[in-house]
Protein backbone atom coordinates (compact mmCIF):
# COMPACT_ATOMS: atom_id res chain seq x y z
CA UNK A 1 0.00 0.00 0.00
CA UNK A 2 2.94 2.33 0.94
CA UNK A 3 4.16 1.61 -2.84
CA UNK A 4 0.82 2.10 -4.42
CA UNK A 5 0.45 5.70 -2.54
CA UNK A 6 3.61 7.11 -3.50
CA UNK A 7 2.93 6.04 -7.16
CA UNK A 8 0.15 7.60 -7.72
CA UNK A 9 0.85 10.75 -5.60
CA UNK A 10 3.79 11.47 -7.36
CA UNK A 11 2.21 11.15 -10.71
CA UNK A 12 -0.46 13.42 -9.95
CA UNK A 13 1.93 15.86 -8.36
CA UNK A 14 4.46 15.32 -11.41
CA UNK A 15 1.36 16.23 -13.76
CA UNK A 16 0.88 19.53 -11.89
CA UNK A 17 4.33 20.28 -11.92
CA UNK A 18 4.58 19.49 -15.46
CA UNK A 19 1.20 22.01 -16.35
CA UNK A 20 1.93 24.92 -13.98
CA UNK A 21 5.26 24.52 -11.94
CA UNK A 22 4.46 24.32 -8.68
CA UNK A 23 2.37 21.70 -6.54
CA UNK A 24 6.16 19.75 -5.36
CA UNK A 25 5.76 21.44 -1.66
CA UNK A 26 3.16 18.14 -1.30
CA UNK A 27 5.37 15.65 -1.65
CA UNK A 28 7.49 16.63 1.70
CA UNK A 29 3.86 17.15 3.27
CA UNK A 30 3.09 13.54 1.88
CA UNK A 31 6.19 11.76 3.33
CA UNK A 32 6.62 13.38 6.55
CA UNK A 33 2.93 14.28 7.42
CA UNK A 34 0.75 11.49 6.07
CA UNK A 35 3.27 8.37 5.90
CA UNK A 36 5.34 9.52 8.73
CA UNK A 37 8.69 9.09 7.61
CA UNK A 38 11.76 11.23 9.51
CA UNK A 39 12.09 14.81 8.02
CA UNK A 40 15.73 14.09 6.16
CA UNK A 41 13.93 11.32 4.83
CA UNK A 42 11.26 12.65 3.23
CA UNK A 43 12.73 15.38 1.85
CA UNK A 44 15.78 13.54 0.35
CA UNK A 45 12.99 11.57 -1.38
CA UNK A 46 11.17 14.89 -2.42
CA UNK A 47 14.37 16.55 -3.52
CA UNK A 48 15.56 13.94 -5.69
CA UNK A 49 11.55 13.86 -7.55
CA UNK A 50 12.10 18.17 -7.70
CA UNK A 51 15.67 17.28 -9.57
CA UNK A 52 14.06 14.81 -12.22
CA UNK A 53 11.23 17.42 -12.80
CA UNK A 54 13.26 20.14 -13.08
CA UNK A 55 15.29 18.44 -15.87
CA UNK A 56 11.93 16.96 -17.85
CA UNK A 57 9.88 19.89 -17.17
CA UNK A 58 12.17 22.70 -18.43
CA UNK A 59 13.91 20.54 -21.40
CA UNK A 60 9.98 20.94 -22.71
CA UNK A 61 9.26 24.00 -21.76
CA UNK A 62 12.72 24.87 -23.73
CA UNK A 63 11.85 22.96 -26.69
CA UNK A 64 8.45 24.90 -26.90
CA UNK A 65 10.33 28.19 -26.52
CA UNK A 66 9.00 28.58 -23.03
CA UNK A 67 12.32 28.95 -21.37
CA UNK A 68 14.70 32.29 -21.00
CA UNK A 69 17.78 30.44 -20.51
CA UNK A 70 19.66 33.76 -19.28
CA UNK A 71 17.43 35.03 -16.57
CA UNK A 72 16.95 31.05 -15.53
CA UNK A 73 20.91 31.09 -15.47
CA UNK A 74 21.51 34.57 -13.33
CA UNK A 75 18.29 32.76 -10.90
CA UNK A 76 20.06 29.65 -10.86
CA UNK A 77 23.45 30.60 -9.60
CA UNK A 78 22.12 32.54 -6.97
CA UNK A 79 19.79 29.96 -5.85
CA UNK A 80 22.53 26.68 -5.85
CA UNK A 81 24.32 29.18 -3.32
CA UNK A 82 20.85 29.73 -1.50
CA UNK A 83 20.16 26.12 -1.31
CA UNK A 84 23.52 25.27 0.35
CA UNK A 85 22.68 27.64 2.98
CA UNK A 86 18.79 26.52 3.26
CA UNK A 87 20.05 22.70 4.22
CA UNK A 88 22.84 23.99 6.68
CA UNK A 89 20.32 26.28 8.33
CA UNK A 90 17.56 23.76 8.49
CA UNK A 91 19.28 21.92 11.42
CA UNK A 92 19.20 25.63 13.11
CA UNK A 93 15.70 27.30 12.48
CA UNK A 94 12.56 26.10 13.57
CA UNK A 95 10.73 24.57 10.40
CA UNK A 96 7.03 26.11 11.56
CA UNK A 97 8.89 29.47 11.68
CA UNK A 98 10.29 28.96 8.03
CA UNK A 99 6.82 27.42 6.52
CA UNK A 100 5.11 30.43 7.60
CA UNK A 101 7.12 32.87 6.02
CA UNK A 102 6.92 30.35 2.81
CA UNK A 103 3.41 30.64 2.92
CA UNK A 104 2.99 34.30 3.48
CA UNK A 105 5.39 35.24 0.41
CA UNK A 106 2.82 32.48 -1.36
CA UNK A 107 0.09 33.80 -0.56
CA UNK A 108 1.15 37.26 -1.61
CA UNK A 109 2.19 36.22 -4.69
CA UNK A 110 -1.16 34.94 -5.59
CA UNK A 111 -2.73 38.03 -4.48
CA UNK A 112 -0.65 40.32 -6.85
CA UNK A 113 -1.12 37.82 -9.63
CA UNK A 114 -4.95 37.99 -9.59
CA UNK A 115 -5.48 41.75 -8.45
CA UNK A 116 -2.60 42.81 -11.23
CA UNK A 117 -4.04 44.58 -14.35
CA UNK A 118 -1.87 43.80 -17.32
CA UNK A 119 -1.47 46.64 -19.84
CA UNK A 120 -1.65 46.18 -23.56
CA UNK A 121 2.05 45.76 -24.45
CA UNK A 122 2.42 42.94 -21.51
CA UNK A 123 -0.57 40.98 -22.76
CA UNK A 124 0.69 41.06 -26.64
CA UNK A 125 4.98 40.58 -25.76
CA UNK A 126 4.96 39.48 -22.24
CA UNK A 127 8.05 41.21 -21.68
CA UNK A 128 9.32 41.36 -18.15
CA UNK A 129 10.21 44.15 -16.12
CA UNK A 130 13.97 45.18 -16.73
CA UNK A 131 16.26 44.34 -13.81
CA UNK A 132 19.93 44.28 -13.40
CA UNK A 133 21.34 41.08 -13.15
CA UNK A 134 21.93 41.46 -9.49
CA UNK A 135 18.71 41.71 -8.57
CA UNK A 136 17.71 38.05 -10.19
CA UNK A 137 20.93 36.38 -8.59
CA UNK A 138 20.14 37.28 -5.36
CA UNK A 139 16.38 36.61 -6.36
CA UNK A 140 17.71 33.19 -6.71
CA UNK A 141 19.41 33.26 -3.40
CA UNK A 142 16.67 34.11 -1.31
CA UNK A 143 14.06 31.87 -2.98
CA UNK A 144 16.38 29.07 -3.12
CA UNK A 145 17.39 29.25 0.30
CA UNK A 146 13.70 29.93 1.44
CA UNK A 147 12.92 26.57 -0.53
CA UNK A 148 15.26 24.74 0.18
CA UNK A 149 14.82 24.80 4.00
CA UNK A 150 11.30 24.49 4.05
CA UNK A 151 11.19 21.21 1.18
CA UNK A 152 8.84 23.62 -1.14
CA UNK A 153 11.62 22.77 -4.12
CA UNK A 154 11.27 25.73 -5.82
CA UNK A 155 8.55 26.59 -8.52
CA UNK A 156 5.52 27.46 -6.12
CA UNK A 157 7.64 29.89 -4.61
CA UNK A 158 9.35 31.10 -7.46
CA UNK A 159 6.77 31.31 -10.58
CA UNK A 160 4.37 32.99 -8.57
CA UNK A 161 7.33 35.69 -8.12
CA UNK A 162 8.26 35.73 -11.34
CA UNK A 163 4.63 36.31 -12.66
CA UNK A 164 4.70 39.47 -10.47
CA UNK A 165 7.72 41.02 -11.57
CA UNK A 166 6.01 41.17 -15.50
CA UNK A 167 7.91 37.53 -16.88
CA UNK A 168 5.00 35.28 -19.22
CA UNK A 169 3.54 32.74 -17.06
CA UNK A 170 4.16 29.91 -19.41
CA UNK A 171 8.09 31.26 -19.10
CA UNK A 172 7.50 31.65 -15.72
CA UNK A 173 7.07 28.21 -15.56
CA UNK A 174 9.81 26.91 -17.71
CA UNK A 175 12.53 29.37 -15.46
CA UNK A 176 11.03 27.93 -12.03
CA UNK A 177 11.41 23.96 -13.57
CA UNK A 178 15.11 24.73 -14.33
CA UNK A 179 15.53 26.99 -11.38
CA UNK A 180 14.59 23.92 -9.24
CA UNK A 181 17.41 21.79 -10.42
CA UNK A 182 20.39 23.57 -8.87
CA UNK A 183 17.85 24.20 -5.74
CA UNK A 184 17.28 20.22 -5.51
CA UNK A 185 21.11 19.29 -6.59
CA UNK A 186 22.84 20.73 -3.46
CA UNK A 187 19.49 19.76 -1.16
CA UNK A 188 19.32 15.90 -1.99
CA UNK A 189 22.82 15.52 -1.22
CA UNK A 190 22.28 17.40 2.43
CA UNK A 191 19.27 15.65 3.20
CA UNK A 192 20.40 12.37 1.54
CA UNK A 193 23.17 11.89 4.50
CA UNK A 194 21.10 12.57 7.08
CA UNK A 195 18.80 9.80 5.85
CA UNK A 196 18.79 5.66 6.03
CA UNK A 197 20.82 5.02 2.60
CA UNK A 198 19.32 1.46 2.20
CA UNK A 199 15.63 2.30 2.88
CA UNK A 200 16.53 5.33 0.06
CA UNK A 201 17.72 3.05 -2.14
CA UNK A 202 14.61 0.99 -1.98
CA UNK A 203 12.11 3.99 -2.12
CA UNK A 204 13.79 5.94 -4.49
CA UNK A 205 13.20 4.10 -7.97
CA UNK A 206 9.35 4.60 -6.85
CA UNK A 207 9.53 7.84 -6.17
CA UNK A 208 11.91 8.77 -9.30
CA UNK A 209 10.10 6.55 -12.20
CA UNK A 210 6.90 8.04 -11.41
CA UNK A 211 7.58 11.36 -10.62
CA UNK A 212 8.94 11.43 -13.97
CA UNK A 213 6.32 9.98 -15.76
CA UNK A 214 3.83 12.58 -14.66
CA UNK A 215 5.85 15.30 -15.39
CA UNK A 216 6.66 14.45 -18.64
CA UNK A 217 2.93 14.12 -19.35
CA UNK A 218 2.02 17.97 -17.73
CA UNK A 219 4.72 19.50 -19.74
CA UNK A 220 4.05 18.21 -22.70
CA UNK A 221 0.49 19.05 -23.00
CA UNK A 222 0.86 23.09 -22.00
CA UNK A 223 0.00 24.21 -25.27
CA UNK A 224 -3.85 22.53 -24.55
CA UNK A 225 -4.04 25.73 -21.65
CA UNK A 226 -4.87 29.10 -22.50
CA UNK A 227 -1.93 31.36 -20.18
CA UNK A 228 -4.45 33.60 -18.64
CA UNK A 229 -6.45 30.83 -17.11
CA UNK A 230 -3.24 29.03 -16.50
CA UNK A 231 -2.51 32.27 -14.66
CA UNK A 232 -5.45 32.48 -12.47
CA UNK A 233 -5.19 28.64 -11.61
CA UNK A 234 -1.83 29.32 -10.65
CA UNK A 235 -2.57 32.11 -8.25
CA UNK A 236 -5.94 30.59 -7.08
CA UNK A 237 -4.26 27.42 -5.76
CA UNK A 238 -1.57 29.47 -4.48
CA UNK A 239 -3.57 31.87 -2.38
CA UNK A 240 -5.74 28.90 -1.27
CA UNK A 241 -2.68 26.44 -0.08
CA UNK A 242 -1.23 29.29 1.77
CA UNK A 243 -4.31 29.65 3.59
CA UNK A 244 -4.90 26.75 4.62
CA UNK A 245 -1.06 26.19 5.54
CA UNK A 246 -1.15 29.16 7.70
CA UNK A 247 -3.92 28.49 9.34
CA UNK A 248 -3.49 24.70 10.07
CA UNK A 249 0.02 25.03 10.65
Amino acid sequence: MEYLIMVVANLLIGGMIGLTGIAGFLLPMLYSGFMGMPSAQGLALSFCAFLISGILGAYNYYRARSLDLRLALFISLGSFAGAIAGVNLNLLIEEGIVKKILYLVVLLSGISILIRKENKEEKEDGKKRQMPSAFWVGFGFVTGLICSLSGAGGPVLVMPLLVVFGVPVKTAVGIALFDSIFIAIPSCIGYASQSDPDVLMVLLPVTLISHAAGVWIGSRNTSFLRPDILKKGVAVFSVVIAVVKLITG
